[in-house]
């Protein structure tokens, strides 16, 4: 906690408000005798709150990145720090842990249980962080109200549209106030009016102090952003501003 007329240097500021640090990762896929390098000597840092767009053409390596990004998958080498965690040198079991405590992720197959309610799809992350039956079933009610499907909570996802799947999906994704929302694609499996409802959505949680990375590849998505990391074969061809 900082003392009123405190002064914070600049190294410490820096160490406050990023979220993520890249440096240097590369990956490396191995197939039979040949080696595919996916990312190659990528570096940035994201700060807590930015809206950030990942783009590239396929084979760019934006989809790697973001399973790295995600702690889904490990760099070869290099250094990411999500929340301050060292990634690098997390075990299997804490890459677990980490995903589900501190990324929220919004897939463009919204990935949503079948044969489960609305309400249980937003609760499965509250269940694995060991949250009780009632606080769950609260936070969940809570958050599909946020997201605009509150008379949606019985229902099954057979019985709802992509646009609200989509809802669903994001008001999982905040379940355990992640540190970052990852959104791949979100917009993928939509019409191009739901898929500005749900852009519009993720702006306001952006609005509201959430840090998310958008995966597209899709410029009129990237826009929504503040910034935007262009991927060319695997490196970072631009990083600039909106």
């Amino acid at each position: 906690m900082f003392k009123e007329g405190q002064i914070i240097s600049q190294d410490l500021l820096w160490e406050v408000t990023k979220v993520i640090k890249v440096k240097d990762i590369s990956k490396i896929y191995e197939n039979g005798k040949i080696e595919v390098e996916a990312v190659k000597g990528v570096s940035f840092e994201i700060d807590e709150g930015e809206l950030v767009s990942i783009m590239g053409p396929s084979g760019s390596g934006k989809s790697t990145l973001m399973h790295i990004l995600g702690c889904l998958d490990k760099a070869t080498s290099g250094y990411y720090s999500l929340n301050k965690q060292d990634i690098s040198k997390a075990t299997e079991k804490e890459l677990a842990e980490i995903r589900n405590k501190d990324v929220g992720f919004v897939f463009q197959q919204f990935n949503l249980l079948g044969r489960s309610t609305v309400l249980h799809n937003v609760e499965m992350p509250l269940i694995y962080s060991g949250m009780s039956k009632k606080e769950r079933i609260e936070r969940s009610k809570d958050l599909l109200v946020k997201v605009g499907l509150g008379h949606r909570m019985d229902h099954y996802p057979n019985e709802i549209s992509g646009g609200q799947k989509q809802r669903v999906a994001v008001a999982r994704a905040l379940a355990n106030n992640p540190s970052l929302i990852l959104a791949d694609e979100p917009t993928g499996n939509l019409d191009t009016k739901t898929g500005e409802e749900i852009m519009d959505l993720l702006q306001k949680l952006n609005d509201q102090g959430h840090t998310i990375i958008l995966v597209t590849h899709e410029d009129n998505i990237a826009a929504y952003a503040e910034r935007t990391i262009k991927l060319v074969d695997g490196r970072i061809k631009e990083d600039v501003p909106a």
